[in-house]
């Protein structure tokens, strides 16, 4: 037996006896306010914290998968919720990608987080929150019009290669800081393992996101703005409603292609700080990229 097969069986033992419940109530108005470890170790909520990720993976899944055509598999994970798409985009087909290597780097991308969607759903088994509605048209252009003070209309990360990379910038950043957050809040050393790893995998696809747009950085994006700009303003609105924790492209002139503090140590965040950005509204309970809310009890 492989070391997938037996970290997912210890998994499924682990959340089994954890089950669908475990969370007690009182403490998920600590979880939302960013609680300390201390706090949250005492009591076993591994299978909440693993199923919050989950709705997380779900998004990034189906933001690849739709750059790619492979969106039909993601709808065939977790439910028959909407995923919505700008007008004339169905995810079937791939995108239009001027450049063969930002392709092969979204194919890459894609097939590690649909792994990470049928890895967690199957860790969870019974326990795994159904796929929630998404929004990946609409919510795009609210982000676009916030970040740039509504300099950017109409902003569709599929409409070339470019604004690809730029909604895929807003995700990467938020997915490595919120699987650190979570590493407090998880009491399995299994559960903790996998997670680790599932963070090191979203910390490459950030800093080879990251990597390109730097290449780009002189580039005019929309709106007058250069991809600089632009990132540095999806950085700054993440920052603004997601505790700070956020670094554009560059730092005093120089590339910075890691985020991290000044030990270097990537920043982390708490599911709160995480929910201000994917609703797109700070204290929100559903929104932007999630009409409806998240699904499960951290929502």
């Amino acid at each position: 037996m492989n070391d997938s097969k037996m970290n997912r069986r210890s998994m499924l033992q682990t959340l089994g006896k954890i089950g669908a419940g475990a969370a007690v109530t009182a403490a998920l108005p600590a979880l939302a306010g960013g609680a300390s470890a201390q706090s949250t170790m005492r009591q076993n909520i591994d299978g909440d914290v693993l199923n919050f990720a989950l709705n997380l993976e779900y998004l990034e899944a189906a933001f690849y998968a739709a750059a790619v055509g492979r969106l039909d598999e993601v709808r065939a994970l977790g439910g028959g919720a909407e995923i919505r798409l700008p007008a004339g985009f169905t995810g079937r087909t791939p995108m239009r990608f001027a450049s063969a290597s930002i392709r092969q780097y979204a194919e890459e991308i894609a097939e590690d987080e649909i792994s990470h969607v049928r890895f967690l759903r199957s860790a969870l088994g019974g326990a795994a929150v159904a796929r929630p509605v998404m929004d990946l048209g609409p919510a795009f252009d609210a982000a676009g019009q916030a970040a740039s003070g509504g300099a950017i209309k109409g902003f569709n990360p599929y409409a070339n290669d470019l604004f690809f990379l730029h909604g895929a910038f807003i995700f990467e950043d938020v997915g490595v800081t919120a699987y650190r957050g979570a590493a407090p809040l998880l009491t399995d050393p299994t559960v903790l393992g996998a997670a680790a790893g599932i963070l090191a995998v979203e910390a490459y696809h950030s800093g080879s996101i990251r990597t390109l747009l730097f290449e780009r950085r002189a580039q005019q994006a929309a709106a007058g703005l250069t991809v600089a700009q632009v990132t540095q303003a999806i950085s700054d609105l993440r920052g603004k409603v997601g505790g700070g924790k956020d670094q554009g492209l560059t730092r005093a002139g120089s590339a910075n292609i890691v985020v991290a503090d000044a030990n270097s140590i990537a920043f982390g965040r708490s599911t709160r700080e995480v929910l201000n950005i994917v609703y797109l509204a700070p204290g929100a309970s559903r929104g932007g990229f999630f009409p409806n809310g998240l699904n499960g009890s951290i929502k």
